[in-house]
């Protein structure tokens, strides 16, 4: 880990970093002893009020990052909204509010809302009428409210940019800055970012004071244990049966399968259903209520695959991934790395397969391993229809 550009290697406890009683109750409940890398660089410094730029890789502890400071510094007795968290997609405000309610179990009279387009705003209304001291929120659907004037953020002391380049590479630039705007009162601002883009340099400059810049880089201790495999195949026809005899003789219990299109990906879970695997999609056509319970049955055990788009899966912080499946190759180099990062969380070990059945797809996945750097083995099938690891050297 960087810390404003210099090395800091050290190993930190929850217990080390002066936490209240009730936090830290909250934090041994989920088994956590020490803090990740970004925890550690960030937590004594959002404690202290400073601006923070985090840079870290997705499945690092980014939320815990933030969201131990600003629970500990929420007052309680107070009825106004005091932090606000800034989060791209509507998956992704909601698993922030639920590890926020988390840390806020023990904290009595600590109130979150989650505000999210998709759903009914007059749901979210009455539960802004309830005064919480909270508010996590993707941009456009916080937005509404303030034109409605159903939310006040006049006196909100900490904001929070979360996935802060995804948020401003979809178009949320003039929303986001607008909202910042209000924040008279602010006393700290942070961005947690996988990438630090030029977006997210620019918003830094124009409303951050002197930010304390930390870098995760993605070195052995803190990078998922993932093994990467590509399969080349002879036909698009052949990726069914693949993925579907991987699902069944790897044993996974719970994978997800990544596709390009909402067409795909619907196509795809249709599929595999007809060969008996349990299985849903995710995307941005399918209803936010539906959405939320087929993530909530993925989670239970209750669906064996998730087929997803990258916008639809964007943030999902499910821990016991077995396996991420590539059915196409992602058009973007950094839909890569957030596929595969689903899997091998909380130190677990993940694998992950690319299929490749064109010569453009073998081309584009060419350019991912080059460019990141991944060790990613290739797989075909034998003459017995085994498949088999390709020796290249």
């Amino acid at each position: 880990m960087e810390i404003n550009g210099e090395q800091v290697n050290k190993t930190v406890t929850y217990a080390q970093l002066s936490l209240s009683g009730e936090v830290m109750k909250a934090i041994e409940k989920k088994g956590y002893v020490q803090a990740t890398p970004v925890q550690a660089g960030a937590i004594p410094y959002f404690m202290e009020w400073r601006d923070v730029i985090a840079k870290a890789p997705t499945g690092t502890g980014k939320t815990f990052a933030f969201g131990i400071p600003m629970v500990e510094h929420i007052d309680s007795a107070a009825q106004e909204v005091q932090a606000l968290v800034l989060a791209p997609t509507r998956e992704l405000a909601v698993q922030i509010q639920e590890e926020l309610r988390d840390l806020c179990e023990f904290k009595e009279g600590v109130r979150t809302v989650c505000l999210y387009g998709g759903a009914p705003i007059d749901k979210q209304i009455n539960a802004l009428k309830k005064r919480p001291q909270i508010v996590v929120a993707t941009p456009g659907r916080l937005m509404d409210h303030m034109k409605r004037r159903t939310v006040r953020l006049d006196k909100v002391q900490t904001v929070v940019l979360d996935e802060a380049d995804r948020m401003l590479d979809m178009g949320f630039v003039r929303d986001v800055t607008r909202i910042l705007d209000q924040l008279k009162h602010r006393k700290n601002m942070g961005m947690f970012s996988a990438t630090i883009s030029r977006e997210v340099m620019d918003i830094s400059w124009v409303y951050q004071r002197d930010p304390v810049e930390i870098t995760v880089r993605p070195v052995e201790e803190s990078k998922p244990d993932i093994t990467q495999y590509r399969i080349d195949l002879d036909g698009r026809e052949k990726k069914l049966d693949t993925i579907a005899a991987l699902i069944t003789h790897g044993e996974y219990e719970r994978a997800i399968a990544f596709c390009n299109t909402k067409n795909m990906t619907d196509r795809l879970a249709g599929l595999l259903k007809m060969r008996g695997i349990s299985c849903e999609a995710i995307h941005g056509d399918i209803q936010q209520r539906i959405r939320e319970k087929t993530l909530e049955k993925f989670k239970r055990g209750d669906i064996r695959v998730l087929v997803a788009t990258d916008v639809a899966a964007r943030g999902l912080d499910i821990d016991d991934v077995d396996a991420v499946f590539n059915y196409d190759v992602p058009d973007e180099l950094e839909n890569y790395t957030h596929r595969i990062g689903r899997t091998g969380r909380a130190k677990r070990h993940g694998v992950s397969y690319t299929f490749i059945s064109t010569v453009t797809e073998s081309i584009r996945m060419d350019d991912i391993v080059r460019n990141t750097r991944m060790e990613v083995q290739r797989l075909k099938y034998d003459e017995d229809g085994c498949l088999m690891l390709v020796d290249e050297a």
